[in-house]
């Protein structure tokens, strides 16, 4: 036969190509960038540049169908390409406008190119796929009483859409996403485009203005209501409430803007576009800074079990996060102490003000602790990894209050100046990029104008708790009395 169509004859030439490639390569594995806790996250090769996701909902217990456009760069030659991907089908795959065979290994969803992909150049990859929210409790998709939410920390983005999901290597975001009439999607970043009717459906865009990391993001479809404001120095609040719950909720969302003074006064203006909180009718068991919407449980503000103190304490351990974790993202995920030690230490440091809790007396409860949690999950910069074939449970008290605890240790050694000269220079020198453990140590001794890692890592890596500065009457035996937060803030 003839071919006369030259589109045709470029798309069977493409699909030989690939053939003749599969044929000379080995079988496809999974791959990962080797981070201690989560080893075959991540993806070595390249680093990317955006995430373009569209996702079509009906239900919440229908898959979405969706599309993923990732623009990369090959920092290697490549001849396959892993992204980090399960818990949805693939339809169709390209990768720099050309058809790519696409195989599916362990949570690894493994391209191979018509052509290899030389080091240094763009990467363009298109993934038609769909993505299912049944049938998972451990992350990704979190059915509400009237949709979807997101809660993606720390392991499950890819249960959600293809990409290099590691914290490590961040990216700007554009979502699309389109619902029935009568529901409202939300997204990270800010609304670009107005919302599109066309019949029975909207679409609503949304693009972030900063890069953020995979586990950070956020996507909404319910019932709801969107709440704008405006905080300090015309900051644009956005919050995204159940729509029936709106009046209830408002006292809460009128407190906002003075928690980001609060901690502007601490540690600099605040780092993206826009904030709020997105008030889920979900039962997740903790709560989750997605970047620029944090994402809470609507039974923390239902007037039940939890004092207003203690509410107010968590949204600012969530709105500490977007400096500590989400503008300065971990480089492993055993720097997670770093994110939520300071949340935590804002946290408690918020609480001491209202007069409700002590740091003091918080971080003497923590002391008395420590030492079981260290044995429990390991030192806070060294967590335990999980038991073969087990998932591991990363978020522990050590990272929290026992992490926490390094952080009033150090103020302790070095004095209240130096380590608020600490806090604003990390957030301000690492802003919208990642920072580990030792860059901390670096610029804690430079600001202490002494070398502190003889200090910082017996805190840091021990097996014991160290002795604490000024407190030498401060003992690991734990009283009676209540035990310091269990982690349900992430």
């Amino acid at each position: 036969m003839q071919l006369s169509s030259p589109r045709l004859r470029a798309t069977l030439l493409a699909a030989a190509s690939l053939t003749l490639v599969a044929a000379v390569l080995p079988p496809p594995t999974p791959l990962g960038i080797g981070d201690p806790l989560f080893p075959e996250l991540g993806n070595p090769g390249y680093d990317v540049l955006s995430y373009d996701l569209s996702f079509d909902y009906k239900d919440n217990l229908s898959p979405l169908d969706a599309v993923t456009v990732i623009d990369a760069r090959a920092l290697e030659r490549l001849e396959r390409i892993n992204l980090d991907f399960t818990h949805g089908k693939v339809a169709s795959a390209e990768v720099n406008g050309e058809p790519a065979r696409f195989e599916s290994v362990a949570e690894d969803l493994v391209l191979t190119p018509a052509r290899p992909v030389a080091d240094n150049m763009p990467l363009h990859i298109t993934i038609r796929h769909t993505s299912d929210p049944r049938g998972r409790g451990d992350g990704g998709w979190v059915p509400t009483a009237d949709g979807l939410a997101m809660a993606n920390q720390a392991d499950a983005a890819h249960r959600v859409f293809p990409c290099n999901d590691h914290p490590a290597d961040k990216a700007f975001f554009t979502f699309r996403i389109t619902a029935p009439a009568g529901l409202t999607a939300v997204a990270n970043g800010e609304s670009v485009v107005p919302a599109v009717r066309l019949g029975p459906t909207t679409t609503w865009t949304y693009r972030t203005r900063h890069p953020m990391a995979t586990e950070l993001a956020q996507v909404s479809v319910g019932r709801s209501e969107v709440v704008h404001g405006t905080g300090p120095h015309g900051l644009p609040l956005r919050d995204v409430v159940p729509a029936q719950d709106r009046r209830r909720l408002d006292p809460w969302l009128k407190k906002t803007a003075g928690h980001i003074e609060w901690m502007e006064e601490r540690v600099g203006r605040y780092p993206f576009e826009n904030y709020g909180v997105l008030i889920a009718r979900a039962t997740t068991g903790f709560e989750l800074e997605t970047q620029t919407l944090s994402l809470f449980e609507s039974n923390l503000f239902a007037g039940d079990g939890y004092p207003d103190w203690y509410v107010e304490s968590v949204m600012v351990h969530e709105l500490a996060h977007q400096w500590f974790g989400d503008s300065v993202t971990p480089r492993t995920w055993s720097d997670l102490w770093l994110n939520e030690g300071h949340a935590t230490w804002y946290e408690a440091l918020y609480a001491d003000g209202l007069g409700k809790y002590s740091l003091e007396r918080r971080m003497r409860e923590a002391y008395q602790r420590s030492d079981q949690w260290r044995a429990a999950g390991g030192p806070p910069a060294a967590p335990k990894a999980a038991a073969p074939g087990q998932k591991i449970g990363l978020f522990r008290p050590v990272v929290y209050d026992g992490s926490a605890l390094i952080l009033y240790a150090l103020r302790q050694e070095i004095g209240t100046e130096a380590f608020e000269r600490i806090e604003r220079r990390w957030v301000a020198e690492n802003r919208d990029g990642i920072a580990g453990t030792a860059d901390f140590v670096r610029l804690a001794s430079q600001e202490a104008g002494r070398d502190l890692a003889a200090f910082l890592e017996p805190w840091l890596y021990g097996a014991t708790t160290p002795p604490m500065p000024g407190h030498p009457e401060w003992s690991g035996k734990a009283s009676s009395g209540k035990a310091a937060a269990d982690g349900s803030a992430r």
